[in-house]
């Protein structure tokens, strides 16, 4: 595993994700962009699309309080798994 870029300003991410994360910023699922223009966008804290964190790359982060809010949407569906 490569190292992680760390400061005292930043949380811990992999830089190999960073172009990953811009394309995901792009391309927002219907669940994502659903909850970031309708609720997120204006949120009262500031609130972050697509940011690497750790060696993942997470759908919205609050910085202000420290929130990590990830939307399990289609995109996380197989031909196997169930549909609930």
């Amino acid at each position: 595993m490569q190292h992680l870029n760390d400061s005292d300003f930043h949380l811990p991410y992999d830089r190999t994700l960073i172009p990953r994360a811009k394309e995901l910023r792009k391309n927002m699922t219907a669940a994502e962009r659903k909850l970031w223009h309708q609720y997120l966008r204006t949120f009262q804290f500031g609130v972050f699309r697509q940011i690497p964190i750790d060696y993942f790359i997470v759908d919205f982060y609050c910085p202000t309080l420290k929130l990590v809010i990830e939307i399990d949407g289609d995109s996380h569906y197989t031909e196997t798994g169930p549909r609930l």
